[in-house]
């Protein structure tokens, strides 16, 4: 026994270490944030917050900066004293609110960080869950003529990934125009025009419900404890504080869908494809592309692998193989045999 014993809380420390990062992966994340975040970095994201408070007509808060900024109280209330010392806020009664230089910078960084999140989500690889997260680290390193230089690379796009509206270089931002999802009637018609991507918890189950810009919304019923919509044809259910993170337009017209997505077909079965959905961004949109996944295109489920993944299709007179990831968004309706 005495043999094992190094063995046993070996085993019990490795195991420990290994429920701590996958319970506390987001503490570990905020530590590090944390950590690394010198004065400017939070003085900057600072600004970042009181901007979103003042555009969706909120009013900020100490409590409200250090949830922003993942610090505690007292270090969110010494950044509100630096900011307010730099001339770039001035406190009222009832919180503190943006001076003209503090808003200057304030929609300098916001358009630094939208900028750098289209950029990864059309012309990169990383993955929709580190758009957010990556763009924070890289927008606290770009001067005035490289964001310029980045925005030009891109033809200026008006809006990032998640339907936020990207400053001009003169500091021109259009005033909202959506309500939250909860707040249509029943039974009205919209097309989702912004997902919050904070808190990151709740945006990963928006969009692991499907719920993206560009997506059409019905909305069945609202209640204190559950928000019931139908999304591209399909019904969903969710809590009224998650579905307060999104965003739509009212629009007229009809609900689409449902479609079947490709990796459904069975073999030798045939579909036009509808489109390729908006949750499929950057390199891997363009690669289907490019394969001939265009609307109205004819596709055949032609042979599958051994492992049942990939599965190759019959497109435009050619033979591609895709994996059921990939396949999984491409939107299609099948056709009658």
């Amino acid at each position: 026994m005495e043999s094992s014993t190094p063995l046993y809380w070996a085993a019990v420390l490795a195991a420990a270490l290994a429920l701590l990062l996958w319970l506390g992966r987001g503490w570990v994340r905020r530590w590090r944030r944390l950590r690394g975040m010198g004065e400017r970095i939070l003085v900057e994201d600072g600004l970042k917050h009181l901007y979103d408070c003042e555009y969706q007509k909120r009013t900020a808060s100490v409590e409200s900066l250090a949830g922003a900024l993942e610090v505690p109280r007292s270090r969110a209330a010494g950044v509100l004293i630096r900011l307010e010392s730099l001339g770039l806020v001035s406190t009222l009664e009832h919180g503190m609110a943006l001076t003209r230089d503090g808003r200057e910078e304030a929609l300098r960084m916001v358009r630094i960080h939208r900028l750098w999140e289209r950029y990864l989500a059309e012309r990169t690889g990383v993955s929709r869950s580190r758009w957010h997260e990556e763009a924070e680290r890289r927008e606290h390193h770009l001067s005035a003529e490289e964001t310029e230089r980045l925005s030009q690379e891109m033809g200026h796009p008006a809006y990032d990934p998640h339907g936020d509206p990207i400053p001009t270089a003169e500091g021109e931002v259009p005033p909202p125009q959506t309500v939250a999802l909860p707040a249509l009637q029943e039974g009205e018609l919209a097309r989702i025009e912004h997902v919050e991507d904070e808190p990151e918890e709740v945006f990963r189950q928006l969009t692991e419900a499907g719920l993206y810009p560009g997506i059409r919304v019905q909305l069945v019923s609202a209640g204190d404890e559950e928000i019931r919509l139908i999304a591209d044809g399909r019904p969903h259910s969710l809590p009224p504080v998650v579905a307060g993170n999104v965003f739509v337009h009212p629009v007229e017209g009809e609900m689409p869908g449902p479609y079947d997505s490709l990796d459904e077909l069975a073999r030798g079965e045939r579909a036009r494809v509808v489109r390729i959905s908006p949750a499929c961004r950057g390199l891997e949109r363009r690669r289907l592309l490019d394969m001939g996944l265009l609307p109205g295109t004819e596709v055949c489920a032609e042979m599958v692998s051994p492992t049942g993944d990939p599965v190759a299709y019959q497109v435009r007179g050619a033979t591609v193989a895709l994996r059921r990831q990939q396949a999984e968004h491409i939107q299609v309706e099948k056709k009658s045999k």
